[in-house]
């Protein structure tokens, strides 16, 4: 583990690693010209272009070695922006790895503010130098991850983007973040498969990322614009007949995404990097900020259909005085276009089984009862100026303080209630859940997941299997504005370590 100051000189030279980079020091960010002057909103300019995938960076020998500078300047919705990702790029280089193989991620901040980096979803160890959400790398340093992936991980879709408590949902809104699959899945009948990294920003007139103000934290954040892999309503050309594997990642930092296909079916075939049992036939799949869904799409006959996300009523955190929605849409937003070609085509059939990992074995050897709440009281957090605490058993976060301590290969049921009119997303880093059951009566998934919708006034009940590592992490709300302003607590597991599979 090493971190090191990097040099102005240095800081510039690696500005060229993505072609819209530009540092100007640590005061401020250089845009490139051509955007539009003044006040209002950024109008897209991409808007119908193909869909392009990130650049795709795989593991060899099982080692994956990568660098990712977080820095400002941006290509998103076709302009030049001076919003932040990794390498240049908004989302950052898709990671492939597969179970078994070493991670190591030497990440160098060229930002103005401290950084650090969650591998979202990975059952891995919260340790050292490894899914550590305590690290602080500070502006103009660096920092070396090295991540061991277990070798009984399962295949999937993940993410990852900062974790830096008071400025997660800032770094994330900006545009950090990017997808990290893990290989050697099942060998399913695609023609093709693409990864939909689903983000908002607001943009100003000179492409700057638009602060929110204290009422649009307290309620989260929902972006002007919706984009996929950076761009704005993008075009997938599929023809007919084929079969393609979409893996849609929710990295908005609040935005509940109710996704439906035009005139399809969304077969469901995994959540949070994990397979279902077989392939499920939704109209809709709802994804927390968090969440990911592996869909398969086959398209028969030729045509235009718009991939949507749909309104959503989250909540409002309005029930102190009257202040304050979500803010979002009334209608329908348009993600992305899938355009057929062809006139028709034959659809091979989707397979029957598929690996779907086993729910939590054994007895249950502790259960808690956690408490998310909004409300007024000495927990206001980062200036409010209303009075407002959001908390977690009363309480806001405390770096220092362990909130939960856990046996080593201890299975506990926590119960997580929700007191307030709003909907949080509840993540657990390091060790996945399995849900058992919700107040609202939706049917649990069936298999073990890392996010899941708590819901306004209700509750949920999640077994946890604390196997495979031990370690010090965080449990949080996924609203991400949330989390900076303190609903998020720590859990130390202690033991040692034995292999388990999640």
């Amino acid at each position: 583990m090493t971190i090191r100051p990097i040099s102005r000189r240095r800081a510039l030279g690696l500005a060229g690693l993505g072609a819209a980079s530009v540092v100007a020091g640590m005061t401020g960010w250089i845009i490139d010209a051509g955007l539009p002057v003044g006040g209002g909103r950024v109008r897209p300019a991409d808007s119908g272009e193909p869909l392009r995938q990130p650049e795709m960076v795989a593991s060899r020998d099982g080692i994956l070695n990568v660098r990712l500078v977080a820095g400002a300047g941006v290509r998103l919705a076709g302009l030049e922006t001076s919003a932040w990702g990794y390498n240049g790029t908004s989302p950052g280089p898709t990671l492939r790895v597969r179970p078994g193989d070493l991670l190591r991620v030497q990440l160098l901040n060229q930002l103005a503010q401290p950084t650090n980096l969650h591998t979202h979803g990975l059952y891995v160890s919260p340790q050292a130098d490894g899914d550590n959400p305590f690290i602080s790398v500070d502006p103009g340093a660096g920092f070396d991850y090295e991540i061991r992936i277990p070798p009984e991980h399962p295949a999937g879709t993940f993410w990852y983007h900062p974790h830096h408590h008071g400025t997660v949902a800032d770094q994330i809104f900006a545009g950090l973040a990017g997808a990290l699959l893990v290989e050697n899945g099942p060998d399913l009948p695609v023609t093709a498969d693409r990864v939909l990294m689903v983000t908002d920003i607001t943009l100003d007139g000179d492409g700057h990322v638009v602060p929110p103000d204290a009422m649009t934290r307290m309620q989260g954040r929902e972006g002007d614009l919706v984009l996929v892999n950076g761009q704005h309503e993008p075009v997938l050309a599929v023809p007919a007949g084929s079969v393609e594997r979409w893996r849609v990642i929710n990295g908005c930092v609040s935005r509940v995404l109710a996704l439906r296909l035009d005139g399809h079916p969304l077969s469901q075939i995994a959540l949070d990097g994990r397979f279902l049992a077989a392939p499920v036939d939704r109209d809709q799949v709802v994804l927390a900020p968090g969440n990911r869904a592996d869909v398969i799409v086959r398209p028969a006959a030729g045509g235009r259909f718009a991939l949507l996300a749909a309104p959503y009523d989250r909540g409002s955190a309005a029930m102190m005085g009257g202040m304050g929605t979500t803010g979002g849409p009334s209608g329908p937003v348009t993600l992305a276009t899938m355009a057929v070609t062809g006139a028709t085509g034959t659809l091979p059939p989707l397979p029957t089984a598929l690996p779907a990992p086993t729910a939590p074995q054994g007895p249950v050897t502790g259960r808690r009862l956690l408490t998310l709440a909004m409300g007024t009281g000495p927990g206001m957090r980062m200036g409010m100026g209303m009075g407002m605490a959001i908390t977690i058993d009363g309480r806001t976060f405390d770096p220092g303080r362990d909130d939960q301590t856990v046996a080593l290969g201890a299975t506990e049921e926590w119960t997580v209630v929700n007191t307030s009119p709003m909907d949080h997303p509840f993540h657990l880093h390091a060790w996945p859940f399995h849900v058992v059951d919700a107040s609202i009566g939706t049917p649990p998934a069936g298999i073990l997941q890392d996010v899941v919708l708590v819901p306004a006034h209700g509750q949920v009940r999640l077994r946890i299997p604390f196997t495979g590592h031990a370690g010090r992490s965080v449990y949080h709300c996924h609203i991400l504005d949330h989390e900076d302003l303190g609903m998020m607590g720590t859990v130390n597991v202690l033991g040692e370590a034995a292999p388990a599979t999640p």
